[in-house]
């Protein structure tokens, strides 16, 4: 049963009113009634109301009227009308001015539950959404991002001309300097803000399963297809979806999202029309991908269709001036989530940060504050809180082992080392490495496959 509201009924009929007053009651719902148009707007103006039913013809102020007027007095209201002539027209005629819905008379009261039921539910939902919207809105609007060096100032310049618009955006950058953020940052500042935003990582779909995966499939398009199945640009319809390192594509799968991309249609595998899609694109790399076009390992029109708008985000090395509010930012969100009351940074600990070289960039940051903050007991973050050395020990001298060691070699034991010092953490490798984690795994798959065949 649904929760109960309060309703404002407004009918010049009594016998009717009486009923609806009655049938509302019963429902456990709190219900005041108008005999007429005006007294209707006199009690909305006193009182708000989650759901208002109102007569069609009503001497004086008409149901037309009330719902006109009763929008600027309770926005957002659902109104439901009552009409004992029923047509098309009036039913058009009523939906046009904002109803939500109509009942005839005369009517069953299993009717009015449900309609007042359905109403009252799309109403709980509508504002559930605006709150999740404002939450979204909260976490990933561009007030989250932080920094005030010359280089991400331009970063935030683009971005605000970018969002309002639909224009397709290609950012570029490092592991770790926040590409996501800044297209969520985008997307919510956009028109499609109130449409999905999809994140599609292109280094986690096996080529075989990429195209099932984007564009969906149709019953038995392939063995264990069951049923149709919607793909994420389907699902990203009316929002935004946001291909995370765009330049770890095949070309075989270069050409079939430059389909895609372009005609802003998809086709399901198995299937053979060709769907519509209205999608806006934010593509993010960590190569460079006009070298690959170069190198012609990268589709040359599929590249123009994404770098319509580059932002290119700066490495956090490049812009340390931003490493004390970077930090303070973090603090302040880990502080909340773990109910501790830690005032801030000591000196020595803010100057441990700023002399740091962060490969890993704003990520890694944001790790050794979060770690920070869990073991600190004290107000301040002191320097041995945190995971890190100087930058003058980031980089020690490296001893290749062993001497004429090919360039292969040197590789393969500089990602075994690292991967030693960072406990076997994968992405904390691929991290420090500056490669994606799709990229260390062919690595180091590569390196499985070449033990195997010496063997």
């Amino acid at each position: 049963m649904a929760a109960p509201a309060t309703v404002l009924i407004a009918d010049d009929d009594p016998v009717a009113l009486d009923l609806l007053a009655e049938v509302l009651t019963s429902e456990g719902h709190r219900v005041r009634a108008a005999t007429g148009g005006e007294e209707c707007l006199s009690l909305a103006a006193a009182e708000p109301f989650d759901l208002a039913i109102v007569d069609l013809r009503m001497p004086g102020v008409d149901g037309l009227q009330v719902i006109r007027r009763l929008s600027s007095v309770q926005p957002g209201i659902p109104i439901l009308i009552l009409t004992a002539f029923a047509t098309i027209d009036t039913a058009i005629a009523t939906i046009r001015e904002g109803a939500y819905d109509y009942l005839s008379k005369p009517f069953r009261m299993e009717e009015i539950k449900l309609v007042v039921r359905r109403t009252l539910e799309a109403r709980r939902l509508a504002r559930e959404n605006v709150q999740y919207r404002n939450e979204l809105q909260d976490r990933y609007g561009m007030q989250n991002l932080v920094g005030q060096s010359p280089s991400m100032v331009e970063v935030y310049k683009l971005v605000a001309r970018v969002a309002r618009l639909d224009t397709t955006v290609l950012i570029q950058g490092e592991t770790g300097t926040g590409k996501e953020l800044v297209a969520r940052a985008i997307h919510y500042a956009s028109p499609r803000a109130h449409g999905p935003f999809v994140v599609v990582d292109c280094t986690a779909l096996p080529e075989a399963l990429f195209e099932s995966e984007l564009f969906g499939h149709e019953r038995g398009a392939f063995t264990g297809a069951l049923s149709a199945r919607r793909g994420l640009f389907e699902t990203a319809a009316g929002g935004t979806c946001f291909l995370d390192e765009i330049g770890e594509l095949s070309p075989v799968l270069q050409a079939k999202l430059l389909r895609a991309v372009q005609d802003q249609a998809i086709r399901r595998v198995g299937g053979n029309e060709w769907i519509p899609v209205s999608v806006r694109i934010i593509a993010a790399t960590n190569r460079d991908l006009s070298k690959r076009v170069e190198e012609g390992s990268y589709r040359e029109d599929l590249y123009y269709r994404l770098n319509v708008v580059s932002i290119v985000l700066p490495p956090l090395r490049e812009r340390l001036e931003d490493v004390p509010l970077l930090a303070q930012h973090g603090l302040d969100k880990y502080v909340r989530a773990s109910g501790k009351s830690i005032k801030g940074f000591s000196p020595e600990a803010l100057a441990r940060l700023s002399a740091h070289h962060w490969p890993g960039n704003v990520r890694e940051l944001e790790n050794a504050v979060e770690r920070a903050v869990a073991l600190s007991s004290a107000e301040l973050i002191m320097p041995e809180d945190l995971p890190l050395r100087g930058r003058e020990d980031s980089a020690p001298t490296l001893v290749v082992p062993g001497p004429r060691m090919t360039l292969e070699g040197v590789k393969r034991w500089y990602v075994d080392k690292v991967l030693m010092e960072v406990g076997g953490n994968k992405m904390r490798a691929a991290e420090i490495l500056g490669i994606d984690r799709g990229t260390l795994y062919r690595i180091l798959r590569r390196q499985v496959d070449e033990g195997e065949s010496e063997e």
